[in-house]
């Protein structure tokens, strides 16, 4: 398809709406970033949602966007709560995916005696890989409790400190949630995956704060050079994959005549008002939930890790959530005095400073919002800006972004290799497969500075600090 695209000014380009569309396409990127968008379908999925009944303004491709299952992966889209829809495949397979970010009072010199056994003393405590099971498996009632709680479950059941909950992304809790439209397929695979890293472009990173940008907010933020962080990068695991896989189905058995309309039988979607939409949007909302307690469980098994090797409480060590934010989540929020269903399928929520939400601190400066970058690369800290409310739907990127499939990646690179180079930059690398690491390439995404430079020139977040890893774990 020969798209006409045209760039409205520095970093913002648009797709014109035709006669299949009901807004234009937004896509907030540089001339190099959009040539390797035409590569694959991102710019024809952000057309084809531009078409969907309700679709609020534009249909928006951030900078990192590449093709995903129906929308693109960097891809946003709100929807008028009374004329529109919600989309499962909008929002993804692993709803609530998302990043945590672990502040510490450490120094690299600090720690790096140790690293190695506390990389392996994490690596025990937090099982990674496809299908692994947790260190905690609840039974029916517990699990019913832990997705309709949030992070009180978590803290009420001794995984979470009482401040970690203001530090997180709706504090941890989207009140919707509700068991009770879930299936039995997809409890039965939540049961045991609390506290589990997963595979894929999950991860989870031990950092040290190599770049600080601006000293000011950095200060409030608590953040100093060669300061040692971790960051979490997993989601809702099967579970989420479950209810998005039941809610699809639902949809293209449901509404088939809907179907021959779309340009795109992934795009399928439930009216939201309609009774599958409501059902959906509380079952959404407890995958949500689960993967804020998923990282929570991870979270509290990093403290018990650092107090056992460093033989200091967590505490004393100063490991607190700086903030966790969600990339795949649909959420009902007001714009232009208009309640939205706002989707954000690989695009981080950035909520500028004066917004109800955040907390005192950040309600002065503006949400953290934090993009990591490919395995062994580096990672953005950033905060929010009003301009995210005026572009975007009070959305940022959320990360590098896919710039080669997996299957290129295992054809085109060798594992010792990438171990290897991986080592010289004095990165630990450790992992459950050979393939999981061969799949997350580096040089399989695109270049997280550009990406970050785009979304700071355009004032929808404002790099605070840079982050380089020194241990890496995976699935």
């Amino acid at each position: 398809m020969d798209l006409k695209i045209n760039k409205i000014d520095n970093n913002i380009f648009e797709i014109k709406e035709d006669k299949n569309m009901n807004v234009p396409v937004r896509i907030y990127a540089n001339e190099n970033l959009i040539e390797k968008m035409k590569n694959d379908k991102t710019l024809i999925q952000g057309k084809n949602v531009a078409s969907l009944p309700g679709i609020y303004k534009y249909s928006i491709v951030m900078p990192d966007g590449h093709e995903g299952y129906g929308f693109p992966v960097g891809g946003v889209a709100a929807f008028d709560i009374n004329e529109g829809i919600i989309s499962p495949g909008g929002i993804g397979y692993d709803i609530n995916c998302g990043v945590r970010l672990i502040k510490t009072n450490l120094t690299y010199n600090e720690i790096k005696a140790k690293l190695k056994e506390l990389v392996e003393e994490i690596f025990k405590n937090v099982p990674a890989g496809v299908g692994e099971t947790g260190k905690i498996i609840l039974s029916t009632g517990q699990f019913k409790d832990s997705i309709e709680e949030g992070l009180d479950w978590s803290y009420r059941e001794g995984y979470a400190w009482k401040e970690d909950l203001d530090y997180i992304e709706s504090n941890g809790k989207l009140k919707e949630a509700s068991i009770d439209y879930i299936s039995d397929l997809a409890i039965r695979r939540g049961l045991d995956q609390l506290g589990t890293l997963g595979s894929g472009n999950h991860f989870l990173e031990i950092q040290v704060i190599e770049k600080i940008f601006n000293q000011e907010i950095a200060k409030i933020l608590g953040l100093e050079n060669d300061q040692v962080m971790i960051m979490i990068h997993t989601g809702s695991r099967g579970f989420g994959h479950q209810i998005a896989s039941d809610y699809i189905e639902l949809g293209l058995n449901k509404y088939k005549d809907t179907i021959d309309r779309l340009p795109d039988r992934e795009l399928i979607y439930l009216p939201f008002q309609s009774e599958e939409g409501q059902k959906y949007l509380k079952s959404m909302s407890a995958a949500a939930n689960f993967a804020w307690n998923n990282r929570q469980l991870i979270t509290y098994q990093i403290r018990r890790s650092f107090e056992k090797v460093y033989n200091h409480s967590a505490e004393d060590i100063g490991l607190n959530i700086l903030y966790d934010v969600a990339h795949n989540i649909a959420k009902i929020e007001k714009y232009d005095n208009k309640k939205l269903i706002v989707h954000r399928k690989g695009a981080t929520r950035a909520f500028p400073a004066g917004s109800e939400e955040l907390v005192s601190k950040y309600n002065k400066i503006g949400q953290p919002v934090l993009i990591p970058g490919s395995m062994g690369t580096g990672s953005y800290i950033l905060v929010a800006n009003q301009n995210s409310v005026d572009l975007s739907f009070a959305s940022s990127a959320h990360g590098a972004g896919r710039n080669l499939s997996r299957s290129s990646a295992r054809k085109k690179f060798r594992y010792d290799d990438i171990i290897n180079n991986l080592n010289k930059k004095g990165i630990i690398v450790k992992s459950t497969t050979k393939e999981g690491i061969i799949e997350e390439v580096p040089e399989a995404y695109k270049d997280i500075d550009e990406v970050v430079k785009v979304i700071d020139s355009l004032n929808i977040s404002n790099i605070v600090a840079r982050l380089r890893p020194i241990a890496v774990i995976k699935g």
